[in-house]
């Protein structure tokens, strides 16, 4: 849907657009950095409309943007919001994981280490700084742990590995 006048952005498009705002960040890279790596294939003023959920993309712009990010099409689509997909940031339980200083605590911090690969490696996310856990995932590793979200999200924090 376009944005024209006072209409707002269809909920579709809001979160397809931050589904791709999540892939770039994770990628670290600008609006401006895609337009340049892409050699101006991918305008920035266009990305960005595409994640702030006022332009529609369309299937071979969703392939075109997949094939820049090296990532399945399908991980450009927002999870429905009731399967536990969503990442934790939408239901008020963000975590995001910082990935080099869990690297760095890798021996201490195993359990935690070896999950957070198994979710990279699902979502095939392995070029990322940082790792936005999922509320499904916060939970299960919660239990893993033996503590609550909350305690989890505490001793993260602690050890300086929640961003």
């Amino acid at each position: 849907m376009s944005v024209t006048g006072d209409e707002a952005p269809a909920a579709a498009d809001v979160r397809l657009g931050a589904q791709l705002r999540r892939v770039r960040a994770q990628q670290g890279m600008s609006l401006h950095d895609v337009e340049a790596a892409s050699e101006g294939h991918i305008k920035a003023s266009v990305l960005g409309a595409y994640e702030r959920g006022e332009r529609s993309l369309s299937l071979s712009r969703l392939h075109l943007l997949a094939d820049f990010y090296r990532v399945p099409a399908g991980e450009l689509l927002p999870q429905t919001p009731d399967d536990g997909s969503e990442p934790a940031a939408a239901t008020g339980e963000r975590l995001v994981i910082d990935l080099v200083a869990l690297e760095e605590r890798q021996d201490e911090l195993a359990v935690l280490a070896r999950y957070v690969e198994g979710i990279r490696s699902l979502r095939g996310d392995h070029g990322g700084r940082v790792l936005t856990v999922r509320t499904r995932d916060l939970v299960t590793l919660a239990a893993a742990h033996g503590t609550s979200t909350q305690e989890l999200r505490d001793e993260l924090e602690q050890v300086r590995v929640r961003s």
